[in-house]
């Protein structure tokens, strides 16, 4: 089972983050011992200048884990934050994308060459399928993946926007598959899907946590906000986290990049996470026309 680490987190509501706190120090430990932030930096739309500039703030903070993805459009970006900060590579979790267009064995291959260059790095962390797409075997996909993996060009292999069907048929095929990002939120919490990857050994990324802004107007997390004393975001990625799960906000804003580590310094009472848990739920925010959801 993926094993979650807290070293030097404090379990106290009232901390304070210190300067430069540490996001790294608790990690989730993927299928083959890579250690994986449970708290990241989503980077879609930081591009440019002040995109790099955003993420090397996040650095600053103490954010290790980047999510990134060739649909994005910012490995430049992401590439000049890592070197401008004197964080070793090998403190970072570096995350990207194949989109689903490129999913043959010699696109994965010549993607993730393509991907490194841009990226200034020998190695990924973690490299996402990032929508799925029967159109080309996924048998196809996941083998030229484990040849990258076995090369040493990334460290993990995972997938993104798969349900319990692709997933499957992915694990049908005996690759490793490590983690499935998908979109996750209070009210659209995934609780079978999560349930699913539990027992498979996956661990689930959180992506658009606060629903786009929206679940941040519900009235339950609000009123719990104040109970803690804490911010209505961090309720909500501290109910992500305590879930098992990873999550990859994604802010410009120093200030909200701070506030988001924060979440991992209190805990939530059981019986709060079973009221989140227990919260209506809605529809997906993101479907696009090519999404496969079945």
């Amino acid at each position: 089972m993926a094993r979650l680490s807290e070293n030097n987190v404090s379990s106290s509501r009232s901390s304070a983050l210190p300067m430069c706190y540490n996001a790294h120090m608790r990690t989730i430990t993927l299928k083959g011992g890579s250690e994986m932030p449970v708290i990241g930096l989503g980077t879609s739309q930081l591009k440019g200048e002040d995109g790099a500039r955003a993420i090397s703030e996040a650095i600053e903070v103490g954010y290790r884990a980047i999510d990134t993805a060739e649909d994005y459009g910012n490995h430049d970006a992401v590439a000049a934050a890592m070197n401008e900060s004197a964080v070793p590579r090998e403190e970072f979790f570096l995350t990207t994308k194949i989109p689903r267009v490129g999913l043959s064995r010699e696109s994965v291959l010549e993607r993730t060459k393509r991907y490194l260059h841009e990226l200034q790095t020998e190695y990924v962390d973690l490299l996402l399928i990032h929508w799925p797409n029967r159109a080309i075997p996924i048998a196809e996909t996941l083998g030229a993946m484990e040849e990258l993996r076995a090369a040493g060009a990334i460290r993990a292999i995972g997938v993104s926007n798969f349900t319990e069907r692709h997933l499957e048929e992915a694990l049908s095929t005996g690759v490793s598959v490590s983690v499935n990002q998908v979109e996750v939120h209070p009210s659209f919490n995934q609780k079978k899907l999560v349930s699913y990857c539990g027992e498979k050994n996956i661990v689930v990324t959180a992506y658009a946590p606060l629903g786009r802004g929206k679940d941040l107007q519900e009235p339950l997390i609000a009123e719990l906000a104040k109970k803690y004393g804490v911010s209505v975001p961090q309720v909500i990625l501290n109910w992500i986290v305590s879930r098992g799960l990873t999550t990859i906000p994604k802010s410009s804003s120093r200030a909200h990049m701070e506030d988001n580590l924060k979440a991992l310094t209190w805990a939530m009472d059981p019986s709060d996470i079973a009221a989140i848990d227990a919260l209506p739920q809605g529809e997906r925010i993101f479907n696009p026309p090519t999404a496969e959801f079945d």
